[in-house]
């Protein structure tokens, strides 16, 4: 008789993804379409890895008009993607309250998982009072210690709240010059995600070559 307990894989860590993503009125038409197609493929490049040992999560929270978890914090795998819209103004202070109770709460996010990725989108200036609320975000005991990804889209972004939100981190401020390039921001995104799920301690950030076509500040 075999006394072998069945072979069970372990449980991998989570890894969470979570994007602010600005659906303001002013990114109507095909801002609001190619960021859309750009999440989709994100989702669809994180399905397909096969080799992750962590597993990656992901949460959309909108802000347009009103923020707005779109996406509840879920596994990539199990993401059935529904497009964003476009409403009203920019109430980023209101998103990044969304996005500091998810990261906070330790039933949402266990103590096991890896550091948070935090990605920021925005062609825009915000509007509601956002200022202090990120500074809470960026010296929080869970929220500070993020990895932080920033894309300017236009010229009229909100540039330095953007760099503030990057935190003195390791990555540039990214700008697409135009509405075509949100598109290789995203799979900069994908691959940094999809690098450090596969790499022997994910809490560590990879250095990949950056998008050739898209401006740094």
């Amino acid at each position: 008789m075999n006394n072998l307990a069945p072979f069970t894989r372990a449980t991998q860590r989570m890894l969470p993804v979570i994007l602010l993503a600005d659906v303001s009125g002013s990114m109507d038409g095909e801002k609001i379409a190619l960021l859309n197609r750009a999440v989709r493929e994100m989702l669809e490049t994180f399905r397909d890895d096969r080799t992750a040992r962590a597993e990656i999560h992901v949460s959309v929270i909108t802000f347009g008009g009103v923020a707005t978890v779109h996406q509840p914090l879920a596994p990539a795998r199990e993401v059935n993607w529904v497009n964003m819209n476009v409403s009203g103004n920019t109430p980023l202070g209101a998103a990044l309250e969304l996005a500091e109770s998810l990261i906070e709460n330790k039933d949402a996010l266990p103590s096991n998982a890896y550091r948070p990725t935090i990605i920021l989108v925005s062609d825009g200036y915000p509007n509601d009072s956002w200022e202090l609320v990120l500074d809470r975000f960026n010296a929080g005991r869970r929220t500070g210690k993020t990895q932080r990804l920033a894309m300017a889209i236009g010229s009229d972004a909100d540039e330095g709240m953007l760099r503030r939100f990057l935190n003195g981190g390791e990555e540039p401020l990214f700008r697409a010059g135009d509405a075509s390039q949100i598109a290789e921001f995203f799979r900069y995104v994908s691959q940094s995600v999809a690098t450090r799920s596969r790499a022997a301690d994910p809490n560590k950030l990879p250095q990949i070559p950056r998008p050739a076509d898209m401006d740094e500040f």
